[in-house]
């Protein structure tokens, strides 16, 4: 059974989140795999906001301050964690050690463990201050994939774009992922 924590806050860019549990949905069919979510206090707003989707009803879904969380503890062995989006706050807070809710207390378990810690930063422009947050995290052990997404493939959807990110986050949980890469043929142009 793989373990994995997936971590959304209130920065925008809940349709990455979307499309990852999407994708964990159809790989839960396919494979035991177990997938906790956490919303930060302002995530499920923004998410309401942003992607006008329901929250996922087929996932446990732990309260923000619910230190029982199975993950809250290395003991329970989840092996990998996504924050998508991460907002800077939680990076700094991360970044700092400060373990104030489930969130940033499951990063600090990730880190502690030596597991698969990845941040999805949606911010721009980045100051210097946002930039030695994250060299910092990725100096305690965590990935840094920012949500950049992939234009080669000629995305025709929001949901096609958004998927270059989540195709490269499931890459380094080790899932299958099967979305365009770079090498592979595009689709015919509609100009």
């Amino acid at each position: 059974m793989r373990k994995i924590v997936v971590a959304i806050t209130g920065a925008s860019g809940s349709l990455y989140a979307a499309r990852l549990l999407e994708h964990l949905r159809q790989l839960r069919r396919q494979m035991p795999l177990e997938v906790g979510v956490v919303f930060s206090e302002n995530a499920q707003t923004v998410w309401k906001w942003e992607t006008n989707l329901p929250l996922p009803q087929d996932f446990p879904i732990y309260a923000p301050k619910d230190y029982f969380a199975p993950f809250a503890s290395g003991s329970a062995r989840y092996e990998a964690m996504v924050i998508v989006p991460c907002s800077m706050g939680t990076a700094g807070r991360i970044a700092a050690g400060i373990s104030d809710d489930l969130i940033t207390r499951a990063a600090d378990v990730m880190l502690k463990e030596r597991r698969l810690l990845i941040l999805v930063p949606r911010e721009t422009p980045l100051h210097s201050g946002h930039l030695r947050i994250l060299l910092k995290v990725s100096k305690l052990g965590a990935l840094i994939l920012p949500a950049m997404p992939a234009f080669y493939q000629r995305p025709h959807t929001l949901e096609e774009l958004a998927d270059t990110v989540v195709g490269r986050i499931l890459d380094h949980l080790g899932f299958p992922a099967d979305y365009p890469r770079w090498g592979s043929e595009p689709p015919a142009s509609t100009v």
